[in-house]
């Protein structure tokens, strides 16, 4: 082989071997994600991406953070966390306080938050909520903006309604009748009632509003200094939604590793729980967002008083690093 070949084709190995994004040589790096919640069903992408080495094919092991802190954002914004799962009017709060923080992955393509009644109280339509007794987790949080959002988009005044505060403790109120109706998660507590036999009307607020819901949080620090570190974080992340939407039973089978008090009595619940995620998930363009629904989001929680100032929805998102399909 003649030199001058020889050295193309070392330069040809050098340059595909470059071509990952990886931290592959060596002992992996380790990355913290922050979870915001307890190892749940709900994180099954992030399991199988973890089981199935997507990450580690990244050259990363990840550890997951299931602390259930209120100042996610702002250590993301400090640099003490890499990367979270948060939803997007806490980006938009964050960076309303100056919290350099960006929503890099559009994770939940629909706002989960739904108003849940039993069927035989004949709340049929928005309008029969009037006068009624509504649960709410909290006066916060996604329950609270999007139970405002939904009022503001049926046309009902706040003051119509008897909203309380129950906490979480939606299924038995609803069942107790305690409360003609209650603020719920689309993926939880309408699962459980049906799972338990009983008849319910469900008004699900991604029908009303286009409030943007959970994602992939970084700093634009980190964006800004190691872009590859987020392109392989999202790449390995995007492969573990393709897997959990393509092939449920199996990426279930992944998830029970990682919730120990699952059993036998409370697979059934989860795997159906499981199931109705994939319907917030699932979408074109995997983890793409949309401008029209942070613009949205801005004006929605600008109106309600959240935040004084201006802020654009395009400085709260970015769509670089979602990986082609």
């Amino acid at each position: 082989m003649s030199r001058k070949i020889l050295i193309t084709v070392l330069v040809m190995v050098l340059l595909l071997s470059g071509c990952s994004a990886n931290f592959g040589k060596g002992e992996p790096r380790q990355v913290t994600v922050a979870m915001g919640f307890i190892p749940n069903v709900q994180f099954t992408p992030m399991y199988v991406a973890i089981e199935r080495g997507y990450f580690a094919d990244e050259g990363l092991e990840i550890d997951l953070d299931y602390g259930m802190e209120t100042d996610l954002l702002q250590r993301v914004g400090t640099g003490e966390l890499p990367f979270a799962i948060a939803s997007g009017d806490q980006v938009i709060l964050a960076r309303a306080n100056e919290l350099p923080v960006t929503y890099i992955y559009n994770w939940y393509r629909r706002f989960p938050v739904c108003v849940v009644s039993l069927a035989d109280k004949g709340i049929n339509q928005p309008d029969d909520l009037k006068g009624k007794k509504v649960g709410i987790p909290a006066m916060e949080g996604a329950s609270y903006l999007g139970w405002m959002a939904f009022l503001q988009q049926v046309g009902i005044p706040h003051h119509l309604v008897d909203t309380q505060v129950i906490g979480y403790t939606q299924v038995a109120s609803l069942i107790e009748g305690r409360v003609d109706a209650a603020i719920c998660y689309g993926m939880n507590e309408p699962v459980q009632l049906t799972q338990a036999g009983y008849h319910i009307n469900v008004f699900y607020m991604d029908n009303y509003t286009r409030l943007v819901s959970n994602g992939l949080i970084t700093s634009d620090q980190t964006m800004r200094k190691e872009s590859k570190l987020v392109k392989s974080v999202v790449r390995a992340f995007n492969r573990g939604l393709q897997d959990t939407i393509s092939d449920p039973d199996a990426a279930f089978e992944v998830t029970k590793q990682y919730i120990p008090e699952m059993n036998e009595s409370t697979a059934k619940l989860q795997r159906a729980v499981l199931a109705e995620c994939i319907n917030y998930w699932a979408g074109p363009d995997l983890g793409t967002n949309q401008d029209a629904a942070w613009s949205e989001s801005v004006a929605f929680l600008s109106e309600m008083g959240m935040f004084s100032g201006e802020l654009k929805a395009k400085d709260l998102y970015s769509n670089k690093f979602i990986p082609a399909e």
